[in-house]
This record gives structure tokens, sequence and C-alpha cells, in this order.
């Protein structure tokens, strides 16, 4: 046995390895993406970014049918993606073990909600474990296997984004010594007409009544008693830590691992040795409704805590011993804010000033290109979903007056457009819409981590993969005006946008340049402002570069950080910026 520290993603990595995993397929998402990275490191795995979550979840449903052991990994918005295998993979059941690692995002540190996907395993009626630290990451993950096996469910390990992303000590252990199973046809258990699935929604519910024996009875529920204790804890996950660090031993705990289903007798037995149990969860009161569902009445739940964000120590501290008063570091100074910004060299960059100076709609989408919405550029009206902006850019052009009509385009990236663009873009074309769509290809799945995706050329491996012809499948979709721009080539692509989105049929702008984080993309010499000839107006300072600042009423732009993109030359009507000379 070998102990290691491990980031929770890793250790779910390393608990999928032991159990014998095969099989990985996954898309891209913060906190949950090193999973999959972690699982390519080991050579016994073939692992995939798919196009998207539900193509991801059904190949790795097919690998369990043919008696392998698979994994899919993704965020809880991913996981609205993947519902639909999800729901029905639950009544098919499984061959080889399936494990579904969903990663959920209190207080929304990269995503665009902050849903529960407990709910989820709930209404789709599988099991679901929910580790408290790396160690619980690796075996709870290795023993999915066996109960996705032994209860013919998909299993979910559910995280969240401080166990995704801290590190703690794992006991790694040898992988078991797993013989694949036979692929047996079964048109009662995979083929989900109605008359099988009527079948297979009675076993649905034999199987839960089965897992709730284990919940109550099993190891993955335990009781941590402490006899001078006056109140009871019933908490999860990272949520466990936390409470032990606050209260210590003022408190006796009953830490749920196993999520779904939860544990009837168990916690009822719990309470009933407490006058006063505080259930302290995050988001949805996930816990208490299921207490509350039993008869157990002497809980506090989130009438005390919140029900948004994340909590801490301090925070638990605070609401349950009422004295506790958390350290507030105050700066000694007022520090400026922070946020986001696109980085140096930035292909997007231009493409948004070029869209704010045409005073267009643009119904965005997610990736980084989102951050085209903030100040300087304030280029984008909407981001909701993956692929959204293509649909809504389609409705909001089918419904403005055409005596009064602004004009609309949406903004997607590559890799987002392969997930979920490609439908909406359908639609327009065979609804007679009219919509520009800008797909801003940086040959990456940047905001993630710089993966591959199916454009770009490459596998997960790095190896030469053939790639998605952009072009050529939006002209296949039916769509005759699409042309590829170079986004620093600025007075071009303005005037390609501008009379594209004046177009009385649909039209594709593919902006095209790499990422300039990605390590073969080379960098041209930094630019440097000639101080004799800046006029002090500011214009380059509108396009909102980070290496661009005024100090002392001078514009400067800092040497190391400036990728040489050349925007800001382009930009500037005097001429006071230029390639800095060699030494």
């Amino acid at each position: 046995m070998m102990k290691k520290i491990l980031l929770g993603n890793e250790a779910v990595a390393r608990g999928a390895y032991e159990a014998g995993v095969v099989f990985a397929s996954s898309y891209p998402g913060t906190p949950s993406t090193e999973i999959t990275e972690a699982l390519a490191l080991y050579p016994s795995i073939f692992c995939e970014w798919a196009p998207n979550e539900k193509v991801a979840v059904e190949a790795a449903l097919g690998a369990s049918m043919a008696g392998a052991r698979a994994l899919s990994a993704m965020k809880h918005v991913g996981l609205n993606v993947a519902a639909d295998p999800l729901f029905t993979a639950a009544y098919s059941g499984v061959n080889g073990g399936l494990v579904l690692a969903v990663a959920d995002d209190p207080r929304i540190h990269s995503s665009q909600n902050e849903q529960d996907s407990r709910n989820y395993f709930y209404a789709s009626k599988i099991i679901a474990l929910e580790p408290a630290d790396s160690e619980e990451c690796r075996l709870f993950t290795r023993n999915a296997y066996s109960l996705s096996e032994e209860y013919d469910t998909p299993v979910a390990i559910r995280l969240v984004t401080r166990i995704s992303h801290s590190q703690s000590i794992v006991q790694c252990e040898k992988p078991q010594v797993y013989e694949q199973k036979k692929y047996r046809k079964d048109m009662s258990k995979y083929v989900m007409l109605p008359v099988n699935a009527r079948t297979r929604r009675s076993f649905i519910t034999k199987r839960m009544t089965r897992a709730q024996k284990l919940a109550d009875n099993g190891p993955y529920n335990k009781e941590i008693i402490h006899k001078d204790a006056k109140i009871g804890v019933i908490t999860a996950g990272v949520l466990y830590q936390y409470a032990r660090e606050a209260l210590g031993t003022q408190a006796s705990y009953l830490k749920i691992g196993m999520i779904s289903p939860l544990p009837r007798q168990m916690m009822t037995d719990f309470c009933q040795k407490y006058q006063k149990v505080y259930i302290i969860e995050e988001l949805d009161p996930y816990i208490e409704t299921f207490a509350r569902s039993i008869g157990i009445t002497n809980i506090i739940g989130q009438k005390l805590f919140p029900r948004e964000g994340e909590f801490s120590a301090g925070l638990i501290a605070e609401k349950i011993l009422k004295n506790y008063r958390p350290f507030n570091y105050q700066p000694e100074k007022d520090l400026p804010p922070r946020p986001p910004v696109l980085c140096p060299g930035c292909s997007h960059r231009p493409l948004f000033y070029a869209l704010k100076r045409q005073r267009l709609i643009v119904t965005g989408d997610i990736g980084c290109y989102t951050l085209g919405a903030l100040p300087p550029l304030l280029a984008m009206d909407s981001t909701i979903c993956m692929g959204a902006s293509v649909s809504m850019g389609h409705g909001v052009n089918k419904v403005l007056p055409n005596d009064k009509k602004q004009k609309v385009v949406s903004v997607i990236g590559d890799s987002t457009f392969i997930h979920s663009g490609i439908t909406g873009l359908i639609d327009i074309v065979y609804n007679g819409g009219t919509s520009t769509v800008i797909i801003l290809d940086n040959s990456t799945t940047g905001m993630t981590g710089h993966q591959t995706n199916p454009a770009c050329g490459q596998d997960i491996y790095g190896k030469p993969a053939p790639a998605v012809n952009l072009e050529a499948l939006c002209r296949a979709i039916g769509v005759r005006r699409v042309i590829t721009v170079n986004p620093f080539d600025y007075k071009h692509m303005y005037d390609v946008i501008a009379a594209e989105a004046a177009a009385s049929e649909p039209s594709v702008v593919i902006v095209k340049a790499p990422c300039k984080l990605l390590h073969n993309t080379t960098k041209d010499p930094p630019r440097e402002v000639e101080q004799t000839l800046c006029q002090k107006c500011r214009l380059c300072m509108s396009i909102g570069c980070p290496s661009i600042s005024v100090q002392e009423g001078q514009t400067l732009i800092d040497q190391v950080a400036c990728t040489g993109c050349q925007a800001c030359q382009n930009l500037c009507r005097f001429g006071a910026i230029k390639e800095k000379e060699p030494l």
C-alpha cells in the first residue's frame, strides 16, 4: 500500500483505476475536469473527450453493456445534458459497473447556476455516494463498481468544488483483477419499449428497497458519538469536516456517505438521542426534507443556515454556538476589484470590440468569451447555457419588429458549437431564420484548462485525430454564406461582420486564431508606446487588455505579458504603438 497526496478528482480517478475501469468518456467542465485528465494517465484505461455529456454517458453505458467497467465525469450543469440517458439507464441497469462522477459548484465559482445534483439522484432512483475527503473519493469510487453490479444500476459519486480541488492523503492499493463480463443480448433489459420499461420500473422499486437496507446497515453512513454532547449534527461530504472543526466534541455526528437512498432507520434512531439536531447542508434542503417526510421533528436546518453559497467552519460555529465571531481580516488599504478578464493576446478581444462598435444585439454562450460581457467591452447581452446563443439569437431575430429591427448575432466557441450549437444552426436554416452565428475558433476548450475537442485535430492524448471542418459542416447544414476571418485583421473582420449581420439569409462567420496560451502557439514581439506620438486618447484602453495600463499619465505596455497580437496597434490612430525594437 502506498500513500499519496491527491486532489479529490485525482483520487476518484485512482479509485476507478483500482476497480479495473477500462473506459472513460467525459466532456470537460470545472470542477470535474481533472478526473478524466488523471484517468488518461493510466495506460490500461481508454479515455476520450466526447462532444457533450449526453454522448459521454451513452458511450460509457455502451461499454458497460458490453461488460466493461466504465466512468463518465461531468459538472452539475453537464448532468442536465446527460439526464436523458441517465433516467433510462436507471431502468436498463448495467452489465459492467457504471459510475457517474458529478461535481457541484456551491457559490458558483465557475458556473452559471448553483443547482443541487442530489435531486437528480433521488428522481432517477440510482444509488449515490458523497465522499468527505480524497481517501473517501478513492474508496467510494472503487466500491461503487461493486455496488453498481450488485444492484444493477449506475452509481453516482457526488463531489463539490472544495472536495474536487482539495488535497489530502490517499492510501493507494493495487488494482483489482477484474475479468470483463461477457456481452449477452437481452432485449427485455436494454430495449426500453413500454412493455419492457414497465417491468424494469418494478425492478427499480425493489432495488431501492434493498438499497435502503444498505443505507441503514452498510459502511457508508456512520455515527460519531461523543458522550457529553448535547446536540446532534447530520451532514455529509466536506460539511462534515467543517462541522467537526467548528463544534468538535460538543456535538455527535451522523455522517452521511450514501446520499441516495438516505438512511431512514439510522436517522430516526440518531435523532431520538438528542433534543436538538442540526442538519447542515449547502444548497437545497435535501436531507432535511427527507427527515421531515419520515416524521422527524426535532431538527433545525435551513431555517438557521443560508440557502445559497458555500458554508465554512466559521459560519457553522457562528450559527450554532452563537458567541463565536469568525476572524475577519481587513486590509489596511482598500484593494481594487479584480474581475476576470480575457488574457493578453486573446483572439476574442478584437471581435468583441467590433461587436460593441456596431451596437449589435449579441446572444452569448459558455466559455472564455463570456468575459466579453464585462467592462470595458460590454459586448454580450445573454449567457444561459451551452448552445443557447444560437437558438436564442434565432428567437430574438424572429420577433423583433421589422421596421425597428436591431441586428442580432450569436457568438459561440468551437468546442461549444460542437457540444450544443449545431442543432440550433439547423433550426435557423430549417425555419427560415436570418441569424448570423459567429464561431470563435481558438483551437481548444479554453476555460476548463485547454482540453482538446473534435475540431482541433488532436485527441485527449495529444495524438493526431480527424478535425471537424467547421466550414464544411455549416455548408452541409444549408448555410450558404460561410466565411473565415482572422480577428487580428481588424478592419476586414469588422466589415465582414457588418455585411453578414445585414444579410437576409443565415450566415456563419468563423473567427479563427489559436489561443495564445497553447504551448505550440507562436507569440510575436511585444509592442511598446512611443510617448512622443501618444496623444493620450486612451482608445487602446477600451479593449481591456491587461497588458496595457496608465501610470502617472503615461500609457504603458507590460513587456512580459504582451503577446504582440497587434490589437492595440491596429486601433491607434497616431501610430504610437509599435513593435518593440530588440536590445
